[in-house]
């Protein structure tokens, strides 16, 4: 679906995107299509510089993004906990080529957020001084997700790790070692589970956290028809970390299967008012408790591509921000962004 691009001068800085080249071998080694995420891999088994920057230029004033880690380009060789220093490496690579002014005036991967296993207590300093070294300036924090559920169709291909990592003793060794770094954290975990948030945040006040897909809501597999009843349950959730001045949330991420919003893979797509008025509870629940200086419009591309393209995206988030005065507009498309993942633009 083409439409005009609302308010085109409005600078943006997107905060989470990915990078990944999946070989022929391993699309063919996927299993037969059941979950969404499956779909998207292979719908979409490259993004490298090129198809960026083609999304960057669709119409929307996106000055620079935030590369978010998704498992690209580890080592092949070398200590298994340094291998996830490759992804760092990687894309320190493609923001260099971005920085050099050859593809316009956009800053891609402006800052970088790798992977480290905290389950190695405080021997993931070790990875994380490796990253900051890898990231040419650039390196801003990790992600580890805790994603899980018991009910194993929920994350398809993605379940990995059972429950509770959030709350693991030798994970908080190593989560403690980010703060003296001056490093962020984003975390990605399933609605149910945001109460370890909370306390991971009220146990450590001076990281910076950053939750990714406003907390990723259910509405499949054994939570199909369940989300509108457990909506109160997820808002009082972000209210608690709301309450906590060190925590900030992305908006985006409702266009991934997980919520089982009727626009995932929709044919014909659906037009950005359709998808500004599913994703409206969530996002005006999370700019009305953490304030628009806590917010920022996420793209999660190109794994969101299952409901819609890049420009449509931007616009049901404008179509969102319509009653948003100036300043507040600027934080929620890139003033948090920008302050938050501490970026020289």
């Amino acid at each position: 679906m083409s439409e005009a691009i609302l308010e085109p001068d409005l600078p943006i800085v997107d905060p989470h995107h990915h990078l990944w080249d999946r070989p022929a071998a391993l699309i063919a080694a996927l299993p037969p299509p059941k979950h969404g995420f499956e779909h998207i891999i292979r719908k979409v088994p490259r993004y490298l510089l090129d198809e960026l920057l083609a999304d960057m230029k669709r119409g929307h004033n996106v000055k620079a993004t935030v590369y978010m880690e998704c498992g690209s380009m580890y080592r092949g060789r070398g200590p298994a906990a340094l291998k996830p220093v490759g992804e760092t490496e990687f894309v320190n690579g493609i923001a260099a080529m971005s920085a050099s002014g050859l593809y316009g005036d956009v800053l891609a991967c402006a800052g970088i957020v790798g992977h480290a296993d905290c389950n190695l207590g405080a021997g993931v300093r070790e990875t994380l001084e490796a990253h900051i070294a890898a990231g040419g300036g650039r390196f801003r924090g990790i992600r580890q997700s805790a994603s899980a559920n018991p009910d194993k169709d929920v994350l398809g291909p993605l379940h990995r790790i059972e429950g509770g990592l959030y709350m693991s003793p030798k994970f908080r060794e190593g989560f403690a070692q980010l703060a003296p770094l001056g490093l962020s954290f984003d975390a990605w975990m399933l609605e149910p589970q945001l109460p370890d948030l909370i306390d991971l945040a009220k146990a450590f006040p001076e990281t910076q956290i950053i939750l990714d897909h406003v907390g990723t809501p259910l509405g499949i597999a054994s939570y199909a028809g369940k989300r509108e009843e457990r909506f109160p349950i997820w808002k009082e959730n972000i209210l608690k970390l709301a309450a906590l001045p060190n925590v900030a949330v992305k908006l985006g991420g409702l266009a991934m299967v997980f919520p089982g919003f009727d626009s995932f893979m929709a044919f014909p797509p659906a037009s950005s008012e359709t998808l500004a008025a599913e994703w409206r509870p969530y996002i005006e629940t999370c700019i009305e408790a953490f304030g628009p200086r806590r917010c920022m419009f996420e793209s999660n591309f190109p794994v969101d591509i299952g409901s819609c393209e890049y420009d449509v995206l931007w616009n049901a988030f404008k179509v969102l921000a319509k009653g948003a005065s100036e300043s507040e507009k600027t934080a929620l498309f890139s003033g948090t962004a920008t302050q938050i993942y501490r970026l020289d633009l």
